[in-house]
């Protein structure tokens, strides 16, 4: 899925990703792939993949696309 950053809380390492359905998915700075927590900002472009987490959907696998 391709998605842009919505929402950062950058002390606290999370944020959340508006994907290109409408829909708001929470991640992790782990699940970050080849770019860093710090460098992100909001409205960048996302891809990314979607799992099941212990408390509800969460994106992983997040690349940068240019």
């Amino acid at each position: 899925m391709t998605g842009v950053i919505k929402r950062l809380f950058k002390k606290r390492g999370f944020g959340f990703i508006k994907a290109e359905n409408g829909k708001e998915i929470f991640f992790h700075a782990t699940g970050l792939q080849n770019i860093r927590f710090d460098l992100l900002k909001e409205g960048d472009l996302v891809e990314f993949n979607i799992v099941e987490g212990a408390k509800g959907l969460r994106a992983v696998d997040i690349k940068a696309k240019k």
